[in-house]
């Protein structure tokens, strides 16, 4: 799982990225078509001069891209629908940043209950299918750690967290490049605690805190109970938050505190780019802003190697980091962290003061899990999962989607965001799906401001089958008839 930390600049990212350029023009121009199978390693070094590890890097690149997919034991081939698929969303357009006031908790409650119903195809979950888990290694490891448990020790760092887990996330830290100390993390109930203290040790109530537009909906609802106003923030589908409308908000708003996701957004799927996340480090020391960073998705990466998180650049403690083991290896377990850097006592304390500890348990068997090699091995067969499902789904709604239909290309996670052609309503395609079994996010739910009327999030991390194919050609035929309606 090591990080390269070469800088942007190098010749070697260069080269890569001139290779991987030079391919996928040639395979938008048709001189490759789907099913041509590329040139193999040997032979590009061979013809261009390069290393193996460069040819890999370029295609890898694509591969990301779904310009391309590798076959066992044969090589790489240009990916079928690899010539048109569909555009990609632009940046939001929003009006200067203003201050609002968050009501968004009774929406998105209604919406989530109504997906939940038993048999609906879950397109609109926020979890992959619980097939894709390693249930039976996980039991294992549970049952042996209630054989050896000691009662007493079930006791032990009761509210930062099971030490020997502490220690299995800082050596991953560490592997990323990032050192990290153990008694830096935190441990709490999922992803969704972690991030709701850090909100709570930054901010007062009545504070002000920057969020994407479309955001994940949870920081919405973080922000209501909390009694805090949201500035809204317009985020790219490729490069993230817009760092000049950010710093624009920070001078005209003097927010407590910035709340964003910097790989694999959900619900845009984007991943910021590494010159981006060193801008913005630089851009929290100058205001002194603390940001809290949703990375629950940063494991599920479909490139070479995982991407830094933007606190990997942080050298003065203003980003509070958040993750958990709920989207990569065991959802239902909710056991998440928190590495908050100069406010780690703050969130310690907000641990202690509301739910006191994580079940100990489920902490225990995760760190015996992650004594074995298991865990890396997993998400290989996890990551090679979702970027094939999402080369699915991109065909899906270049197939079946209308014209001026556009989506998201995500390299890792497992949410595409679709921006429908005029003349199609979200919560109305939500609506008419649900009465035939298919959820689906509407993109309301991702604004403070209930914003993306004529987008959704798909989640193409559920079982790919049948079903699932034929409810993304049902969801087309419903835009289609909507788009005809609206003349």
């Amino acid at each position: 799982m090591a990080v390269s930390t070469e800088p942007a600049t190098s010749p070697s990212l260069t080269r890569y990225a001139t290779l991987a350029a030079d391919i996928a023009q040639s395979i938008h121009a048709g001189v490759l078509q789907p099913g041509d199978k590329l040139p193999s390693v040997r032979s590009c070094c061979a013809a261009r001069g390069i290393s193996p590890s460069t040819v890999f890097q370029a295609y890898y690149l694509l591969e990301a891209r779904g310009l391309i997919r590798a076959r066992e034991r044969s090589g790489y081939y240009v990916a079928s629908g690899a010539h048109h698929p569909p555009p990609e969303p632009e940046i939001a357009r929003l009006p200067p940043p203003a201050s609002l006031t968050v009501d968004v908790s009774e929406r998105v409650f209604s919406i989530l209950q109504a997906s939940f119903q038993p048999g609906t195809v879950g397109l609109g979950s926020a979890f992959p299918a619980p097939q894709h888990f390693p249930w039976n290694k996980l039991a294992q490891s549970l049952a042996a750690c209630a054989r050896q448990a000691q009662p007493q020790a079930l006791l032990d760092d009761l509210s930062t967290g099971h030490s020997g887990l502490r220690r299995h996330i800082a050596r991953r830290y560490l592997a990323d490049g990032m050192p990290l100390h153990m008694d830096d993390v935190v441990i709490t109930n999922g992803a969704l605690e972690a991030l709701n203290l850090c909100l709570s040790a930054v901010t007062q109530p009545g504070g002000t805190v920057v969020v994407e537009s479309p955001c994940f909906y949870g920081a919405l609802q973080a922000l209501e109970r909390l009694g805090l106003k949201a500035v809204e923030v317009p985020t790219h589908p490729r490069d993230g938050i817009d760092l000049p409308a950010l710093e624009t908000a920070i001078t005209s708003h003097r927010p407590q505190a910035i709340w964003l996701m910097s790989n694999f957004h959900n619900p845009l799927g984007s991943l910021v780019p590494t010159a981006h996340k060193q801008a913005l480090c630089a851009l929290l020391a100058r205001h002194q802003v603390p940001l809290i960073e949703d990375d629950v998705y940063g494991e599920l990466y479909f490139c070479a190697r995982r991407p830094l998180p933007v606190k990997a650049y942080d050298r003065e403690g203003w980003v509070l980091h958040c993750s958990s083991f709920s989207k990569c290896l065991a959802p239902a377990w909710r056991v998440g962290w928190a590495a908050a850097g100069r406010f780690t006592q703050a969130v310690a304390r907000q641990k202690l003061t509301t739910s006191l500890s994580t079940n100990a348990p489920a902490q225990a068997a995760l760190a015996h899990y992650l004594e074995g090699v298991g865990f890396d091995k997993h998400l290989r067969q996890l990551r090679h999962t979702l970027a094939t499902q999402r080369d699915a789904m991109t065909q899906a709604i270049a197939r079946h989607f209308p014209p001026g239909t556009r989506a998201t290309r995500p390299e890792g996670g497992y949410f595409m965001w679709i921006e429908l052609p005029p003349g199609c309503d979200a919560l109305q395609l939500h609506q008419q799906a649900l009465s035939e079994g298919i959820s689906l996010a509407p993109g309301p739910v991702f604004s403070a401001s209930q914003r993306f009327g004529r987008c959704i999030r798909l989640n193409y991390g559920l079982l790919w089958d049948a079903r699932t194919d034929q409810a993304l050609q049902q969801l087309g035929s419903w835009c289609h008839r909507m788009q005809q309606a609206a003349g």
